[in-house]
């Protein structure tokens, strides 16, 4: 994937296959909000949102996640784990690019530091974790790309009113 200097939501949404419907959800309420923010134009109207290369890499972590079955509060924990409890960003956790390393088995996030230490992100990520034996199967946490949506044709597009996009 060639990495350009900025995004429109519609260009994160066809990339991660999160709904730009998510993404100004999303932003609303602070679980993850773009660099450049909406803002009104003089004719009225909105510009749309700007997102970086590094918001696209982990909106696509983030996405992934969204598909495994992570719920949104858990998402905003992890987000909030990682810069208050190891003061970094997602995508400094991803593929060993940071002072931590993210590892996923199943519905449980671990970090590891440089030294070692193992901790479970959402659940205890002030208490290290003691490893006995090998029954754990930790995979790194990395970016994959999500493959282009495709619509049914002549499919409505949303047939839920009101719900809040997860």
């Amino acid at each position: 994937m060639k990495l350009k200097k900025l995004y429109s939501s519609r260009e994160v949404a066809a990339i991660t296959g999160l709904s730009a419907r998510q993404l100004q959800w999303w932003d609303q309420r602070r679980i993850f909000t773009s660099s450049i923010p909406s803002h009104k134009t003089e004719r009225g109207g909105y510009t749309e949102r700007r997102y970086t290369p590094i918001e696209l890499l982990e909106l696509m972590v983030l996405a992934d996640l969204r598909r495994r079955g992570f719920t949104v509060p858990r998402l905003r924990r992890l987000l909030g784990v990682l810069r208050a409890r190891f003061k970094v960003r997602l995508y400094e956790a991803i593929e060993g690019g940071g002072p931590v390393t993210l590892y996923i088995d199943d519905d449980k996030i671990y970090a590891r530091t440089p030294a070692g230490d193992l901790f479970n992100v959402l659940d205890q990520p002030n208490q290290p974790l003691l490893m006995v034996g090998e029954q754990v199967r930790l995979r790194e946490l990395t970016v994959r790309e999500q493959p282009a949506r495709r619509r049914a044709k002549g499919s409505a597009a949303s047939g839920r009113r009101g719900a809040s996009p997860s």
